[in-house]
């Protein structure tokens, strides 16, 4: 490695190494970020998607799908090991000096939670050494070890996650994550075909849109990035374009992507007038600490005079009324609903933007059934029959699907 060489991350899913016709086109994106003067580590994922028999799924289907045990973690690595080694092995048979790392050898420190484990540090010194010597790095994605070597994995999307922790560790000029779409997206195009390349995103608003439902970008990795200020980008492996990710702020466009998400439950609890406000207080805790025992996650919530409400995943109505059904609590829940998300950091300075909302909504007559906001994002539920019609109404409203976004 040039001692003024730049480091370029470059991650490949699954479908980017599942043939050897899709690994030749990304050793060509590996050649070109070396031809243009950096150092390249390439993070790789599990071979193409079942039934390829080194797919990560088709592994734990081997376990009949325990996951998150020791032994799980040591099977499921096995995916984007041999992936690596192959991959590696191809890059040397194509001129290319490559060496392929574990997770660990990588130096990816983890706690021990397997099949969803969280990232300590990363102590890439092996990665260094290669790069020294004018080698490609070619990491096994989705893996680490504990403190005592032990192997884990973190969790769906992870190799997503080890590009832009090696990125950070290494100070990565680029990381670049190789997918099968050329970027993200304003809306998901299977969806609504008007949907546009993202060209360039904050940070944040990609955190959100990962969270709120977008697949382009895996959740942690994005809340990773966004935590520790590393840009990175999410390109075509056929086309080498896509969304940059960094933390610009486009202050002209108050929204940059709408998202919906999956059948959710809406529960309100209304509050007894006749109660005091102790034993209010003491009820919503004891209604709290029963939802959280049950392991059952709750989103969208609000709390005021009114009383309480909030949104879990799936048609889960029966299942919240027996756990509550003894605290004199009026309990009413809703299900079929979905969750519209509208993201966009710009509209921390835009007046205006719940209004244009509600405007495109009651104009092709959805419900809003609740809704909740922060500085990125406006979450709103609506009945999940009419999410799409919802989805492309923001879409157009905000001049999404014509690149000129309005207010």
């Amino acid at each position: 490695m040039n001692a003024t060489a730049g480091i370029a991350v470059l991650k490949f899913g699954g479908t980017s190494v599942a043939t050897p016709d899709q690994r030749r086109l990304a050793f060509q994106r590996i050649r070109d970020s070396r031809d243009a003067g950096f150092a390249v580590v390439a993070v790789i994922s599990a071979l193409g998607r079942p039934p390829e028999p080194y797919a990560t799924d088709a592994l734990l289907a081997l376990i009949d799908g325990r996951a998150g045990t020791r032994n799980a973690d040591l099977l499921l690595a096995a995916g984007e090991l041999i992936s690596a080694a192959i991959f590696a092995d191809e890059l040397v048979q194509d001129g290319v000096e490559a060496l392929a790392l574990t997770g660990e050898q990588a130096g990816i420190v983890t706690n021990a939670r397997h099949g969803d484990a969280t990232i300590l540090r990363v102590e890439p010194k092996a990665i260094i050494d290669l790069l020294q010597r004018g080698a490609v790095a070619v990491v096994a994605g989705f893996q680490g070890a504990t403190e005592d070597g032990t192997i884990t994995t973190l969790g769906r999307g992870g190799t997503d996650l080890s590009a832009i922790a090696i990125g950070h560790a290494l100070d990565a000029e680029r990381v670049d994550i190789y997918t099968d779409v050329s970027g993200a997206m304003t809306a998901d195009p299977r969806r609504i075909p008007e949907a546009r390349t993202i060209e360039r995103a904050s940070l944040a608003e990609m955190t959100e849109l990962a969270d709120h439902g977008a697949k382009v970008m895996h959740y942690k990795a994005a809340d990773f990035a966004n935590r520790t200020g590393t840009r990175y980008s999410i390109k075509g492996l056929h086309t080498d374009r896509g969304t940059l990710v960094d933390e610009t702020v486009d202050h002209h466009r108050p929204v940059t992507g709408v998202t919906t998400s999956g059948r959710l439950t809406w529960t309100r609890i209304i509050r007894g007038d006749v109660e005091s406000p102790s034993r209010r207080m003491e009820t919503e805790l004891e209604m709290f600490r029963r939802i959280a025992e049950a392991e059952i996650s709750i989103d969208q919530v609000t709390i005021n005079q009114a009383g309480v409400a909030f949104v879990v995943e799936g048609d889960r109505g029966n299942e919240i009324r027996r756990l509550l059904g003894d605290l004199n609590l009026a309990v009413r829940v809703r299900e079929g609903c979905s969750k519209l998300s509208i993201v966009g950091t710009g509209m921390r300075d835009a007046p205006g933007v719940v209004h244009h909302v509600v405007d495109a909504l009651s104009r092709v007559n959805v419900e809003i059934i609740h809704c909740t906001d922060s500085n990125v994002t406006i979450s709103i539920l609506v009945p999940a029959a009419e999410a799409n019609r919802a989805e492309r109404a923001v879409h157009e409203q905000f001049g999404l699907d014509r690149g000129d976004p309005m207010l």
